[in-house]
């Protein structure tokens, strides 16, 4: 039995704001914006934001009068950083991807049932894909970050994240049934890595590779998008070995982490006692 919390809804609701906000990055959104985003009515839109602003998570610009991200959540993603580790060695792996290809580069991170993307970088070719923004969520399959993480999952959890997202994928991406996922899961285990062939917005194409934790959970994935004529399949063999190896990097440095958290040093201590 599932008993209810009480407020849940009204955290739920601070935080589609909160997202919504982070999304627009340093443009920002007015109210209306957000209105329109989370579906919201003016009045609990507005009442949120003014509760997000006293926490320090929302700033309102008072010029623009449009909401951004606040200091209070960059101290939280500092926090967050530390004890995930992905950090620098991310961003740099983003930044070579973007580099590298000419194309956007993206790390994306699990959280449960979706994928949710923290780092976007752009290459230097003039056509983009705008699909994928820093702080974006998909549900885990839709996107070809979002389906690498998918595909590296046991099969059972698999089933459950489909069972979880079925109304979600049935309204948002009726285009990515249950049996397409499936079938996308299987091609992305034999090749290696993903290919998302314009399934989130026609003439958008993606590529991706998952990253686990030391433990061997799967915590998030490094992709490329770029427009469909710029990802033909030469090319998504050319550029999947370099996507592969940020994934590895981005292992090697959080197995390491791993190695020096002081729990781990007080337990490698005890035994050598």
């Amino acid at each position: 039995m599932i008993i209810p919390v009480q407020g849940a809804q009204a955290v739920t609701r601070a935080l589609h704001v909160l997202r919504a906000v982070a999304r627009t990055r340093v443009i920002g959104i007015t109210l209306a914006q957000l209105v329109r985003e989370t579906k919201l009515n003016k009045p609990t839109a507005h009442r949120l934001l003014l509760a997000l602003i006293a926490e320090g998570m929302v700033e309102q610009e008072p010029d623009s009068l449009r909401y951004f991200v606040g200091h209070e959540c960059y101290a939280l993603g500092g926090v967050a950083n530390e004890r995930f580790g992905y950090g620098r060695i991310a961003s740099d792996g983003v930044a070579r991807l973007a580099q590298l290809s000419g194309d956007s580069a993206f790390f994306s991170i699990r959280s449960d049932v979706f994928a949710a993307c923290v780092l976007r970088e752009d290459g230097d070719y003039p056509l983009k894909t705008h699909v994928l923004q820093p702080g974006t969520r998909h549900p885990l399959g839709v996107g070809a970050g979002s389906l690498a993480i998918l595909a590296a999952l046991n099969d059972v959890e698999i089933e459950r994240c489909l069972a979880v997202n079925a109304d979600v994928l049935a309204i948002k991406h009726p285009q990515c049934s249950a049996a397409m996922l499936r079938e996308l899961v299987d091609i992305t285990r034999e090749r290696g890595y993903s290919i998302n062939e314009g399934l989130i917005a026609s003439g958008s194409w993606g590529l991706g590779a998952a990253v686990y934790s030391p433990k061997g959970d799967v915590v998030g994935a490094f992709s490329i998008a770029a427009v469909e004529a710029h990802l033909q399949k030469a090319r998504q063999q050319e550029l999947a070995p370099y996507v592969i190896a940020e994934a590895r990097l981005l292992e090697a440095h959080l197995k390491r982490l791993e190695t020096v958290r002081p729990d781990n040093i007080e337990a490698r201590g005890r035994t050598s006692m």
